[in-house]
């Protein structure tokens, strides 16, 4: 089985019981209760449809997209008015790509997803006092 380099994008979307996810150009789909398992299981399913062209996948093959309003949803502890202060942006701007009433363009949304990124980046470098 030869592996490949292909980028398979799946697009989240959040559902009543929790998430759902499907890829814009393989016949893939998946749904799981939470981000992590629907992670495993879009790993999962896309594994399966390339097994059958003889395609090994690794994690690094998939790529995950969701809009701003249903990640902001999701992650509510992500407070958008720190995020504007954090990247540079005016808060009522950014407020407005959250509640999806005007669309980011590409080096806005690169912006905030950079400002996230070291959110995250930030938060795991951490450690609590626990004495």
């Amino acid at each position: 089985m030869k592996t490949t380099k292909k980028k398979i994008t799946l697009i989240v979307e959040k559902t009543d019981t929790g998430f759902s996810a499907y890829a814009e150009n393989y016949p893939a789909f998946t749904t799981g209760k939470t981000i992590p398992e629907l992670i495993n299981n879009s790993f999962e399913a896309c594994s399966f449809y390339f097994e059958e062209q003889n395609i090994k996948l690794t994690h690094d093959n998939i790529k995950f997209e969701i809009d701003f309003k249903q990640f902001f949803q999701y992650y509510k502890i992500i407070n958008s008015k720190f995020l504007a202060k954090k990247i540079g942006m005016n808060p009522t701007l950014l407020s407005q790509y959250v509640q999806g009433h005007k669309k980011p363009s590409s080096s806005q949304t690169e912006k905030i997803l950079m400002g996230i990124h070291q959110i995250g980046q930030e938060l795991s470098e951490i450690n609590l006092i626990y004495r």
